[in-house]
């Protein structure tokens, strides 16, 4: 395909994984050619400069924002694979220069700058900046609201990224998931929520190219906290992104070529004759289910069990040495029939050892699963992968 062919020639191949700081953010941002302004809007509760980017001179101003949650950097990748596909003069400049002349795209790669560079989802006060729309407590939340109200943008895209716990009904994993966020508490379809449908429908479309029933639709009840939620009732239109787990992907870098298609679809600069895109309506995409789980066991006995139970394990997240730790825990032990394992194991009925010892309990980290009667029969065994 000619969009596949040229992603993997001109993506921003020095941004990789799931940590991303501003550190990793300021040497391609030096090197970006004049048609990006570069600002800085203010600083973090440490102090930690963010910054805005736009591109663009057109009349139709779209605000973006990624990395509100500190260990949400998936859209952050992508964003910088869209500014990859504008900065270069080998392909699509007709498009490209029309895109310039009816854009004006300010972004902030980095909201939370403190939570980035320490991974974690909240700021350096502990506080969650999606839940801040309200009180605006928080020197981040300001900064976006002040922004905001001086951009006056007519579409905001609020850019996230969702647990490996999300699947879809058809069991397959929810890889990008969109939302329309309500309005008010009936979830009235206002025009803004109309205008965010429409151009949700049209990327579900062209991703359902690539990306065959993994698409989702995420929950929409409404909670006046939150950002997206807050700028939908202030009538502009509003798009949440949740960048979510493609099989295999605990990097997120196939993810974040589908975030970049979106991007490419959404202003119009998706090469049509590269494939025609279905138009999928906004309620026929599926919605999101929570039960998907990265490991389960199936049929495992231990300890003095009655019967085969399933064991769910989720890896937990941690920040080492610069790099993202995948530690494995025990999540859940039960009847999981309704869950579904990024990875499944059916260990048929046999007796288990978890790190040696024949209890199971939940929480626990997880180093090596074996066969009790026979150990040189391993059935897991953490790889410790930094990523």
């Amino acid at each position: 395909m000619e969009i596949e062919t040229w992603y993997q020639r001109y993506f921003e191949s020095q941004l990789k994984g799931r940590y991303i700081q501003w550190n990793h953010l300021d040497p391609i941002v030096q090197e970006f050619p004049d048609k990006f302004r570069i600002e800085t809007l203010g600083h973090s509760v440490k102090g930690q400069k963010i910054v805005s980017i736009t591109v663009g001179n057109g009349p139709k101003k779209v605000l973006a924002w990624s990395q509100m949650h500190g260990n949400e950097s998936t859209t952050t990748k992508a964003l910088f694979d869209f500014f990859a596909f504008i900065s270069q003069e080998d392909v699509h400049q007709v498009a490209i220069e029309t895109f310039l002349n009816t854009y004006t795209f300010c972004v902030i790669p980095i909201l939370n700058p403190d939570g980035a560079a320490t991974y974690t989802r909240e700021n350096a006060n502990g506080i969650d900046l999606n839940r801040d729309a309200k009180k605006l407590s928080q020197p981040e939340s300001k900064l976006l609201r002040v922004l905001f109200d001086n951009f006056q943008p007519d579409l905001c895209l609020n850019l996230h990224d969702q647990r490996t716990l999300y699947c879809l009904p058809s069991g397959k994993s929810a890889s990008i998931s969109f939302l329309s966020p309500a309005a008010d508490e009936t979830r009235s379809r206002t025009k803004a929520r109309k205008v965010a449908m429409e151009h949700i429908s049209s990327m579900a479309g062209m991703l359902a190219v690539h990306l065959p029933g993994g698409v989702g639709r995420y929950d929409d009840t409404f909670n006046d906290n939150c950002v997206g939620d807050t700028f939908q009732s202030l009538k502009v239109p509003t798009i949440l992104f949740e960048a979510g787990h493609y099989p295999g992907d605990y990097e997120r870098e196939a993810t974040r070529k589908y975030i970049f298609y979106a991007f490419l679809e959404l202003f119009g600069l998706y090469p049509w004759n590269d494939q025609l895109p279905q138009h999928i309506p906004y309620h026929h995409i599926p919605k999101n289910e929570k039960r998907c789980r990265d490991i389960i066991l199936r049929n495992a006995r231990y300890g003095n069990s009655k019967g085969t139970v399933d064991i769910a394990i989720q890896f937990e997240e941690r920040l080492e040495d610069d790099g993202i730790l995948m530690v494995p825990r025990v999540d859940a032990i039960g009847n999981l029939s309704n869950y579904i394992g990024h990875r499944e194991i059916d260990v048929e009925g046999v007796k288990i050892l978890l790190n040696s010892h024949e209890n199971v309990f939940e929480g626990e980290k997880v180093s090596m699963i074996v066969n009790k009667n026979a150990e040189n029969q391993v059935f897991f065994k953490d790889s410790f992968d930094v990523f």
